[in-house]
């Protein structure tokens, strides 16, 4: 091997890459505003507050027992109201007006250990879990300073959706709307990046085709390509196929199996427009790249992001309060919520929430278009 062309080679590299402003600037800067985001959502991140509705069955012991719980979670910080039944409580969770509700059964008082009922809304499973564990401690702290009442048995139910030992099932929309969003991204970002420099797009500029057009024709023939794409993840994500065992082969299962509460095709609906959303972004930001590695370079700012702020790793509710609006502008958030909506609640075209989330995801699709439509002959001209 020869030294002195090795180093030629390193050279060649490494001016390449000195050469290469944007990728200098992000391979230095982007780790250290990633991570730094991280932990300002770690370090400042909030606990969620306890609203909580009690629903007391249990007649006078109840009501010795209620008294008890209100001091212990008052004292925790959580406000805390009374209902006089099950539905009503849970209609105060459905409409956010309520975080969680705790039901007093008529056995309480009564020898053995009474089940106390947990219900909280369902739709972020994941951020619910501090809802349930401030009313478990307040529980468990009441019951023990209560003469004759045994620690109680603590039952979670949902209004929407059922708790499931299979924690896919709770990150299941999350991720379906958060991988669909990426790789459709990837795709058109690269593939729209080699139409410019093969020199595809110079010639159609010469013609009498518009800008509009063209970004318009590119967005349909990716997005053919998204559709597959996205309906082969939601097969993968809601079959599955049991494979018997063969020899010394043991029994297995293809695909995830996910249950959805709703519409299958809704859902659909919900990942095909936050992916069309995704083909015009991708179409957008390689106007600006020169280089394929350069739109893979874009993810630590427009995707990454997306991540941590729109409910697919950190609840939007634990977010830092400075963070907070920030999700309301991303497209992601939208598309998570909107498979919730439909994979948990069970929501159809009539609830009001999953309106606004497909009218907003088709709202970012055709922002990220015109604006394309508008910054192409930049590049290209």
């Amino acid at each position: 091997m020869s030294r002195r062309r090795t180093i030629a080679l390193f050279r060649r590299v490494a001016q390449e890459i000195r050469r290469d402003r944007p990728s200098i600037a992000l391979l230095f800067i982007a780790p250290i505003v990633i991570t730094g985001l991280v932990t300002f959502i770690l370090r400042e991140g909030q606990t969620p507050q306890v609203d909580a509705v009690i629903v007391n069955m249990a007649a006078t012991p109840g009501s010795v027992y209620t008294s008890a719980l209100t001091t212990a979670l008052e004292a925790e910080g959580a406000t805390v109201t009374t209902a006089p039944d099950v539905v009503t409580a849970e209609s105060m969770v459905a409409d956010h007006t309520a975080t969680v509700v705790i039901v007093l059964p008529a056995g309480l008082g009564q020898r053995g250990a009474p089940t106390i009922t947990v219900i909280t809304n369902g739709m972020d499973p994941s951020g619910e879990g501090s809802q349930v564990a401030a009313a478990s401690k307040a529980l468990v702290s009441v019951a023990s300073s209560i003469t004759g009442i045994t620690p109680p048995t603590i039952v979670h139910e949902t209004v929407y959706g059922t708790p499931s030992s299979d924690p896919i099932t709770n990150f299941a929309p999350a991720l379906v709307a958060f991988f669909a969003y990426f790789f459709v991204y990837i795709l058109t970002g690269v593939s729209f990046l080699r139409e410019r420099t093969g020199g595809t797009l110079e010639r159609l500029m010469a013609t009498p085709v518009t800008r509009g057009e063209i970004v318009g024709g590119y967005t349909l023939g990716f997005g053919v390509f998204a559709m597959i794409q996205v309906a082969l993840i939601m097969t993968w994500v809601l079959g599955t196929i049991r494979v018997p065992s063969i020899g010394p082969i043991p029994e297995f299962s293809v695909g995830l199996g996910i249950s959805v509460a709703g519409n299958p095709l809704l859902a659909y609906v919900v990942v095909i427009l936050a992916a069309m959303g995704a083909v015009s972004l991708g179409i957008f930001l390689s106007t600006f790249a020169r280089t394929e590695l350069q739109v893979i370079q874009f993810i630590p700012i427009v995707i990454v992001p997306q991540f941590l702020l729109s409910g697919v790793l950190f609840p939007v509710a634990t977010l830092p309060e400075l963070l907070q609006p920030l999700s309301f502008v991303m497209p992601l958030s939208y598309a998570v919520d909107g498979l919730r909506q439909v994979f948990i609640r069970g929501a159809d075209l009539s609830v009001t929430a999953l309106q606004v989330d497909l009218l907003v995801l088709t709202g970012f699709a055709i922002l990220f278009a015109v604006v394309a439509s508008r910054t192409i002959r930049r590049d290209v001209a």
